[in-house]
């Protein structure tokens, strides 16, 4: 995808190097314009977070740097932590600090959007309504259906352009621009933006973090492992998907290990799914893959059912001995997307009540794909274009790959 003009709802192309000289001085990342004329027009409203970055400055003096973000005086104003986080008492697990957000991410005109999208709490009254009413696991029709594999085709797209812009020295902020262009671009809505007021259109989750990790101006280190979370909502219906990538050349054997397994975790629970399966032995399957690598099977977070609501039944723990209920039957849609962690499998939330973090600081992977419940198996809907010569439906993973998911 080509880089586009740094203004909310500016589509042109970037022809040249115009960029901010406030933020260069500032120590933020280089914002370029399309033309003058179009960085005056909408200077006012982009000097917000110049405002911002020295409001910041003024009120803190950091005092715990955090090896992961690399604060120092020179690059502190870019990567000033919150106020939770800002006098240093806050007693991490791993390596990783937050670093600052850029401002919410505006939607076009006219995109569709899901009733939490304006809620000032992000609420979603549908889900709550489902919960309290409902307590079958719904079958969707060929024409439902359509809708749902048009959601996850356009979500597979939307993380595969993610996926592409992820490098060492490239800030998890600009792959929620890079996502959330994407999505305007496809004329979905990123479901998670202002769900239950998480502020960003993607998750990032780094290192250390399971889950719902929020994007912001730290850089992509040599030797991170990096999950990108996409749902996309379109037509009425969600479709949602997540990967894990090895960036550089650094990540040891260890990293590599825990991501392999994680893939692997996910594929042999969507092996079992068929008719008459049922939900609650994909954990086991997940658990025995996992335990064979020394790794563990975080517990706090299940798959679950997807299509007109982002979070409906069933609830699909990831763990052994679980109490699932249900069967799968014909016409079931559904995530999967087991999260496993190089050390102990308990979780800890930072403070921002969202990111979602080992805690004992070691490592964590996450595979997700949104599938279908066919008459010979499954469908699964968020599959590689590129893989089986991009031929559809996919009813089965491909092998591990390691380049695949090297960045």
């Amino acid at each position: 995808m080509s880089q586009k003009c740094s203004v909310p709802n500016c589509t042109n192309p970037i022809t040249s190097l115009l960029s901010c000289p406030k933020c260069i001085a500032l120590g933020l990342p280089a914002t370029f314009f399309c033309s003058q004329s179009c960085f005056k027009e909408n200077y006012k409203e982009h000097a917000s977070i110049h405002k911002m970055v020295k409001k910041m400055m003024e009120q803190r003096n950091i005092a715990d740097s955090g090896t992961a973000c690399k604060i120092t005086a020179e690059n502190s104003l870019k990567l000033s932590l919150p106020d939770w986080a800002r006098d240093g008492q806050y007693r991490f697990t791993g390596d990783l600090r937050p670093c600052m957000q850029s401002p919410r991410r505006i939607v076009k005109a006219g995109i569709v959007k899901p009733d939490y999208a304006q809620h000032p709490n992000g609420v979603s009254f549908s889900e709550q309504s489902d919960r309290a009413s409902n307590t079958s696991i719904r079958i969707y029709n060929e024409t439902e259906l359509e809708g749902i594999r048009h959601a996850c085709r356009m979500g597979r797209e939307v993380l595969d352009e993610g996926s592409k812009a992820l490098r060492v020295g490239v800030t998890t902020d600009e792959i929620d621009r890079v996502v959330h262009e994407a999505c305007m671009e496809r004329d979905c809505y990123p479901s998670p933006l202002n769900y239950y007021n998480f502020p960003k259109s993607v998750c990032t989750s780094v290192n250390e973090v399971i889950c719902h990790g929020i994007p912001d101006y730290r850089e992509v280190e040599d030797g991170d492992i990096v999950n990108i979370d996409v749902t996309t909502y379109t037509g009425g219906y969600h479709g949602d998907l997540n990967e894990t990538f090895l960036v550089g050349k650094k990540c040891d054997d260890d990293s590599k290990r825990l991501v392999r397994t994680a893939y692997n975790c996910l594929k042999s629970a969507l092996d079992m799914v068929e008719p008459g399966t049922l939900y609650r032995d994909l954990g086991t399957s997940i658990h025995k893959t996992a335990v064979k690598q020394n790794c563990s099977v975080v517990k706090t977070y299940c798959g679950h059912g997807i299509g007109e609501l982002f979070h409906t039944s069933p609830n699909i723990p990831h763990y052994h001995k679980n109490k699932a209920k249900g069967k799968m039957k014909v016409g079931h849609v559904f995530t999967v997307e087991p999260m496993i962690n190089l050390g102990v499998s308990k979780d800890c939330t930072w403070d921002d009540r969202w990111t979602a973090v080992t805690i004992d600081g070691k490592r964590s992977a996450q595979f997700e794909h949104t599938v279908v419940v066919t008459e010979n198996g499954l469908e699964v809907m968020t599959a590689r274009d590129d893989l089986g010569g991009g031929e559809r439906p996919v009813a089965v993973m491909p092998e591990w790959n390691e380049e695949t998911f090297q960045r």
